[in-house]
């Protein structure tokens, strides 16, 4: 049986990505909840999905400037204590972001947060750079890590990279996912966990395939579907 994680937490009635979402999604009875984390110009890990909050750009910005629905790593892992955790770390050469860390020194802070809560059993690590993905694997080879991938990637061709790299997962969009991949990831011994189907058609056809989770903005929905 697929896992369901909310991805941002439960954010039909709470706003994405707050201590209320993920606090709303384990009341629920997800199986996991997933969330973004960012570090601020001060160097403090937050919970946001885009740059920006508001005008403010959250690299660049201090801690204190931003809003109050904006929470810590910490907060957003203790609001999500007794599920599975998928940590995204925002990390990634993009037109669309302002800054990349090449050094590791976000993901090792990343990783250190989630130690410190005495969490890592619970945590699995996500990026859409593979090279944070390799510096996380490199840091406890007893760290859950899924490399995330884009529309532009084939997952079956991801899952060889992945597996030769120590990998645990691929996360990638729904609709690049087959039988196919799906069957080669079992050789591999790679867990295949999904963003982001919503549709009940498309929520039905990942949980046919087996994935390991599903990864969805509909977890109320993928529930119904998917528990006896």
């Amino acid at each position: 049986m697929s896992e369901i994680f909310a991805h941002r937490g439960l954010h039909t009635d709470e706003r994405e990505n707050t201590l209320g979402a993920f606090r709303a999604a384990r009341e629920l009875g997800v199986d996991g909840i997933e969330f973004d984390v960012r570090r601020t110009g001060d160097g403090q890990l937050v919970i946001h999905h885009d740059p920006v909050v508001g005008e403010l750009v959250i690299a660049r910005a201090r801690a204190a400037q931003l809003p109050s629905h904006v929470a810590t790593l910490a907060e957003a892992l203790e609001a999500c204590r007794g599920v599975s955790i998928n940590v995204e770390i925002k990390n990634i050469r993009h037109t669309g972001e302002p800054t990349y860390d090449d050094s590791g020194d976000f993901a090792t802070r990343v990783v250190a947060t989630v130690h410190e809560a005495n969490l890592s059993h619970a945590v699995i690590f996500s990026c859409f750079d593979f090279a944070t993905c390799v510096t996380v694997r490199s840091l406890a080879p007893s760290l859950r890590v899924g490399w995330l991938l884009d529309w532009s990637k084939s997952t079956t061709r991801a899952l060889v990279r992945a597996h030769d790299a120590g990998l645990d997962a691929v996360h990638p969009a729904h609709g690049r996912v087959g039988a196919t991949a799906v069957g080669r990831a079992r050789r591999l011994g790679l867990e295949v966990n999904v963003w982001t189907p919503n549709s009940p058609r498309d929520i039905g056809a990942m949980a046919a395939l087996g994935v390991h989770a599903i990864i969805t903005d509909d977890p109320v929905t993928a529930m119904a579907l998917t528990r006896p």
